[in-house]
């Protein structure tokens, strides 16, 4: 499978997931249409599937559009948000496995950004995999926590930390130089941090930086590192939840 990245909106990406043994495709979560559309006709590609993490509009607005022209094709999405996000056809649960561009995924349940977010995990060769996190996650930081509490996202962030270290992580928006300096702030002890920093800062500012690097939040991103004893000390508090909770109250 191979992914493609389409920017939408200011900072917004959609994702193509090829197929490698077809000219089918599958769409995460198409805030628009246009792009999506004009793409599958330029590369005379064929529409299977849409996969939504969660039912915000600029993740789910090109749904209806894209069902116009290929109707009956399967829209996947969490189970809590029937109702939620047009068109809708299965709905998902954590443990589910879900099939797309000639490939398997397993599904996270990862509440805290919406009450009903979900990720779609394919995993790789190597102990690697591809992870689709919405806005779960971000360089960084983590998503707002629009219908969630910091408990809730905790456990959501403990189930992504727990995947392979050599996992990608597709995350639906550009904020990574934005969150980066803001954690380094947060961190100022953190070579590793530091070093993200300062390396993003002389890359040219329409540079991508998703897919992010599990390996690199877990060094680098203060939500990843709730255990970390320098992290701790930094903020004078106690491991795991506590240290969690104290980065949403100052981020």
């Amino acid at each position: 499978m191979q992914v493609i990245t389409i920017p939408a909106f200011t900072d917004n990406y959609i994702f193509l997931l090829l197929d490698d043994l077809s000219s089918d495709l599958a769409v995460v979560d198409p805030g628009d249409a246009e792009p999506v559309l004009r793409y599958l006709k330029q590369r005379g590609r064929r529409l299977t599937a849409i996969l939504n993490t969660h039912h915000h509009r600029d993740h789910t607005g090109g749904n209806n559009e894209l069902l116009m022209h290929y109707p009956g094709i399967p829209v996947l999405g969490g189970a809590g948000d029937r109702g939620r996000i047009p068109g809708q056809t299965a709905f998902l649960r954590e443990g589910d496995e879900v099939s797309a561009s000639g490939a398997k995924a397993k599904i996270l349940d990862v509440p805290g950004h919406t009450r009903a977010h979900i990720a779609y995990f394919f995993a790789g060769e190597n102990n690697g995999g591809e992870l689709f996190s919405g806005d779960t996650v971000f360089g960084g930081t983590i998503g707002n926590l629009f219908e969630g509490t910091p408990e809730i996202m905790f456990a959501s962030i403990q189930k992504i930390r727990a995947l392979p270290r050599q996992t990608r992580i597709w995350c639906a928006h550009e904020y990574t130089l934005q969150y980066v300096r803001e954690s380094a702030g947060l961190d100022p002890r953190n070579a590793r941090l530091a070093e993200r920093l300062n390396r993003l800062e002389a890359a040219a500012s329409a540079q991508p930086t998703v897919p992010l690097s599990m390996q690199e939040e877990c060094e680098t991103n203060p939500f990843f590192r709730w255990d970390d004893p320098s992290l701790n000390v930094q903020l004078s508090t106690r491991p795991g939840l506590p240290t969690f909770q104290r980065l949403c109250e100052i981020t």
